[in-house]
C-alpha cells in the first residue's frame, strides 16, 4: 500500500471512529437538550411565564420531559446543593460563598444568566381610595408606621424572593412590622386582597401584569394596581408597567436568573439556552416581564385602574 492510501485509511479510519464515539457517548448521557427527563426548581413567583416556556419547549421537542417545583426562592436556592435539581430559576445569583459550598460538595462550578426582569406589584381592594404611593409611604406601610392602618400581605413572611426583595431593597435595614400577613402563594395573595380594604399586597407583576392572560384578567377584576413614585421624575407616578420595567422607572424592578448545575450538554442547559434564546425571550415579552438577552420591542398594556 503507498503512503498517500496508507494516510488516507488512517483518516478514514480515525473519522469513522470518532462518528461512531460521539453517538456512542450521547445515547450514553441520561439527557440530551432534545432527549429525556428533569426536574427543575423554581421560584413560585415566576409561575405564569414559566409554565409558558416549559409548555413550548416540550411541544417543540416531544421527547422531553420538565418536572417544575415551584417552590420558595430559600427553598430553590437549597436545591442547588441538590444532584437530582441541575436547574433553578431564582431572582439572584449565587453568593460567592454559596459557590464555594457548590464547589466543594457537588465539585462543580455554577453559571448564572439574568433572562429577564419583572417587578413587585402594589396591588389593593377594588373600593380602596388609596392608589397612589410614595416609596416612603410604602416603607412606612411595610414597618406598621403608615397615617392609616393598612397591613402589608406577601406570599409568606420569610423565604419567599418578594420578602427578601422588600427587606433588602426597600425596608434597607429597617424591621418588617410584625403585623404583616402571609398568603399561601402569590394568587392567595390577590385574593385576600380582593376580600379585605385595609390590605396591601405584594406580588410579582407576572400575576397581575398581562391583560391577553384570562387569569391575570380575572384577577385584575378583583384588584387595582397601585401606583408608586417614578425612578426618574419627581411628582411622577407610574405602574408596573413593560417599558417602565424595562427602563427601571418603576421604583421596584427585580432579575429572574437561572442558575445551571450541569456537567453535560443535557436538557437541563437546553432549556436555560431556550429561555435565553430569541424565542424564550419573545416568550417573556409576550407575558410583559422585560426581556434581558435580547433587545425586542415595548409592548404597551393597561393595568386595570
Amino acid at each position: 500500500m503507498s503512503n498517500k492510501n496508507i494516510v488516507c485509511f488512517f483518516f478514514l479510519l480515525v473519522v469513522g471512529v470518532g462518528c461512531t464515539s460521539y453517538e456512542e457517548q450521547r445515547n450514553q448521557l441520561p439527557d440530551t437538550p432534545d432527549r429525556g427527563q428533569i426536574s427543575i426548581s423554581i421560584d413560585e413567583t415566576f409561575k405564569p411565564v414559566m409554565d409558558e416556556l416549559v409548555q413550548v419547549y416540550q411541544s417543540n421537542h416531544p421527547q422531553t420531559k420538565i418536572e417544575v417545583v415551584y417552590k420558595t426562592e430559600a427553598d430553590c436556592l437549597r436545591d442547588a446543593l441538590s444532584d437530582s435539581v441541575r436547574l433553578l430559576f431564582v431572582t439572584r445569583r449565587l453568593s460567592t460563598e454559596e459557590k464555594a459550598l457548590l464547589a466543594d460538595s457537588l465539585r462543580l462550578n455554577a453559571r448564572s444568566l439574568v433572562v429577564a426582569r419583572d417587578a413587585i406589584a402594589v396591588i389593593v381592594h377594588p373600593n380602596s381610595p388609596d392608589t397612589i404611593f410614595s416609596m416612603q409611604e410604602i416603607k412606612e406601610i411595610l414597618m406598621g408606621k403608615y397615617k392609616k392602618k393598612l397591613i402589608p400581605v406577601f406570599d409568606g413572611v420569610k423565604a419567599t424572593s418578594t420578602v427578601r426583595f422588600i427587606v433588602d431593597s426597600v425596608l434597607k435595614g429597617d424591621s418588617l412590622t410584625p403585623g404583616a400577613m402571609a398568603a399561601r402563594s402569590s394568587e392567595g395573595v390577590v385574593d385576600y386582597v380582593a376580600k379585605n380594604q385595609g390590605v396591601v399586597g405584594f406580588v410579582g407583576v407576572g400575576w397581575v401584569g398581562n391583560p391577553e392572560d384570562s387569569l391575570q384578567m380575572s384577577f385584575l377584576k378583583k384588584v387595582k394596581v397601585a401606583h408608586l413614585e417614578s425612578t426618574d421624575k419627581k411628582g411622577a407616578y407610574v405602574k408596573a408597567y413593560q417599558a417602565n420595567i424595562y427602563a427601571k422607572r418603576y421604583p421596584m424592578v427585580r432579575d429572574l436568573v437561572y442558575v445551571l448545575k450541569e456537567k453535560h450538554r443535557g436538557l437541563a442547559t437546553g432549556f436555560a439556552h431556550f429561555a435565553s434564546g430569541e424565542l424564550g425571550q419573545l416568550i417573556f415579552r409576550r407575558a410583559y416581564l422585560a426581556p434581558a438577552q435580547k433587545r425586542l420591542g415595548i409592548r404597551p398594556v393597561k393595568l386595570n385602574e
